[in-house]
This record gives structure tokens, sequence and C-alpha cells, in this order.
């Protein structure tokens, strides 16, 4: 296959994704029962007639399908709407959270990253032994842990000593840039440690698998007859060709962290786009939860999209 169909043809297929989820974004949140209104019914003193003029303000009073022409022309302006809650731009109230999310989920996943695939390779070089069996199961441990779970336990065991929530200590009062990155940091260790350790459980477990396929092959057999030390033979020879379900684990990492992760987030206090969605399903805030979504969805599909063309790149069997 040439290297334009190829490109051509996952592109198209990325599109073609974002559209079918954009349309499935729209359709899923009005499924569920109520409306952003609909908790005035409680409300002393809401009357019909509020309710009603809001559900205009809204949108809500439209036909279904009216209601998804007018979001599909909106998203073709660049425009996510308007917060039913805040009255505030989705976008900006989505950059604020993603500004938050970001570096949170980003430590956690790199040091997924490197010590995971560490200790899979340490795995695989020294398998059958001690080092192979306590790795693989220190692994299946941490990935079968739940999320919310691993947190609370984390919040008990450093009680007093980190930041059990929030992004930022109220009462550091006129921080000089550097106590506020610092004190940032601080908060943000919990999180990201948390996250870190049940994505460090999967990235050991694969590279594991994949080293282990790929130093059965013949050519690291020839490559051991040849002499080369089993320094070079696992770092420049086994490792280069086990990146093919590494690169897609990493691609499927990256495209979360835009979502970061809701649990982790109401665990920890932390003001970032799980914590966003949370409340926005609390309100029915249609135009927030099809922002953050439609955030996950391109995220996902553009790191998945990125790892096809490494595939292209990595595999010389893609492109014959």
């Amino acid at each position: 296959m040439r290297g334009a169909d190829y490109v051509i043809k996952r592109t198209i297929f990325a599109v073609v994704t974002v559209f079918v989820a954009l349309t499935i974004n729209f359709i899923i949140f009005r499924a569920a029962p109520g409306s952003a209104v609909s908790n005035l019914a409680r409300v002393p003193g809401a009357t019909h007639a509020l309710r009603a003029e809001l559900e205009h303000e809204f949108g809500l009073d439209k036909p279904k399908l009216q209601q998804y022409f007018i979001y599909l022309g909106q998203l073709a302006h660049g425009n996510l709407g308007v917060s039913f809650a805040s009255q505030q731009p989705v976008s900006h109230e989505l950059l604020q959270a993603l500004g938050n999310t970001i570096p949170m989920v980003l430590l956690g996943t790199l040091f997924a990253i490197g010590f995971g695939t560490f200790t899979g390779i340490l795995a695989a070089y020294r398998r059958g032994t001690a080092v192979d069996k306590a790795s693989v199961s220190t692994g299946l441990f941490f990935y079968s842990l739940p999320t919310q779970w691993l947190g609370l336990m984390l919040l008990l065991i450093f009680a007093g000593t980190l930041p059990s929530g929030g992004r930022v200590d109220a009462f550091l009062f006129n921080p000089t840039p550097l106590q506020h990155i610092l004190d940032v940091l601080k908060h943000m260790l919990l999180p990201s440690l948390t996250l870190g350790l049940v994505l460090y459980g999967e990235y050991t477990l694969i590279t594991r698998s994949a080293m282990l396929e790929t130093l059965g092959e013949d050519y690291i057999l020839t490559a051991r007859a040849k002499g080369l030390s089993d320094r070079r033979i696992v770092t420049r020879h086994a490792f280069r060709n086990a990146m093919l379900p590494i690169t897609t684990l990493i691609a499927l990492s990256l495209g979360y962290i835009v979502a970061g992760s809701i649990l982790i987030e109401r665990v920890f206090s932390w003001p970032g786009i799980g914590q966003a969605v949370y409340y926005s399903v609390q309100n029915r805030d249609y135009p927030m939860l099809q922002g953050a979504f439609l955030l996950l969805t391109l995220s996902v599909v553009f790191f998945n999209y990125v790892a096809d063309l490494l595939y292209f790149k990595l595999d010389p069997r893609i492109r014959e």
C-alpha cells in the first residue's frame, strides 16, 4: 500500500468517526431523563411560565432535529455554545478546566510510560526469575485496582503530609511565581500518582508481552550468535521491534489526557475536565457536556490517527 493511499484512508476514517461521535454526543444526553430546567420544579416560586421561558431561551422547546442542525451549524463556526449553569462560553470554561487537567494527567502518564516500560523490559529480559514474577504481580495488582479506591488509600496514607484536595492552597497569600508553581505541584502529586500507578501496571504487562515475543525471534538468536552484548540486543533490536503495541498504548493514553479521570478529579477535588463533566451531568448542562465529550473524541481520534501514521513508519509490512 502506497503512503498517500494509506494516509488518505486513515484520514477519511478519522473524519467519519468524529462525525458519528458528534451525532451520538448530541443524542445521548437528550435521551437522559430531565433537562437543564427540570430541577426548577422543586424550587419554591418557580412557575411553569418561568420554566417555559428558560426552555425557550436555551432552545430546548425546539424539535430535536432542529436542535441537532443548530448544534452542527454552531460547531461549523467554532461555537460550542453557552453553559446553561454559568452562562459563560463553553470554550472558555473548557479551556480553563483543560489547563488544569493536562499537567496533572500528563505527569502521571509520563511516570507510567517511563517506569512501566522499564519494568516490562526488565521482566522480559529476566523471564522466569524473581524479578519477573515480582514485576508481573505488581503490575497486575495496580492494574486491577479501582482508581477511586487507590486514590482514597493514598489520601489516608499521606494525610497531613501532602494536600488532600484542590489545586492551590487558599491560605497562601501573594505567593511568588516559584511558590505558586511548587504549591500546584504539591497538590498535583497525589492525583498524578494515582493515575500513574494504575497505568503503570498496564504498561508493564504490555511491554513484557511485546518484548517476550520479540526476544524469541530468529534475528535475536543471530545477534547473540554474533556476540552482541545483551544490552545492545535489548535496546537496539528487541525493544525497537516491540514498539508497535507500546505505541498504540501510548496513543490511547495520550488520547485520554484531555478527559483526565472523573473519579480521580472527584476524589481529589481537582478542578479539571472530569470535575466539569461531573457538575454538568448534575445540572443537565448540555452545551458543557457536548463540548467536553467533543474534546475527548477529538483527542482520542487524533492520537489514534498519529499512532496509525507511526505504525506506517515503524512497520515495513504495512507499506508492502
